[in-house]
């Protein structure tokens, strides 16, 4: 019996199969023939819809990330490379690297 290939299935039709299957209009084993998916990805698709359906209505608080306050971020990548010029300089002086950097 040889295997058929892995197939990838859209959103939408995920969305649909999983609908009809919290419908309960059919069970598992009709949607599955109607469909040609597994029953076990039915159930699948069905639980992930369900948990994620709280979600849609806006009742789990999102994180929102903080703004990036890009001009302390450059001052910052400025102070660390005058740092690091600096203290280059000093370990060549020092001998412990070479200046053919």
């Amino acid at each position: 019996m040889s295997r058929r290939p892995r197939r990838t299935h859209s959103a939408a039709f995920k969305a649909k199969v999983a609908l009809a299957a919290v419908r309960g209009d059919k069970t598992l084993p009709e949607l599955a023939q109607q469909h040609d998916v597994h029953p076990n990805q039915i159930t699948d698709w069905k639980n992930q819809l369900l948990s994620r359906a709280v979600g849609v209505f806006g009742s789990e608080a999102h994180a929102v990330e903080p703004a990036v306050d890009l001009k302390a971020l450059h001052a910052k990548i400025r102070r660390l490379a005058l740092e690091n010029d600096f203290l280059e300089g000093a370990l060549i002086k020092a001998g412990m690297l070479s200046a053919k950097r």
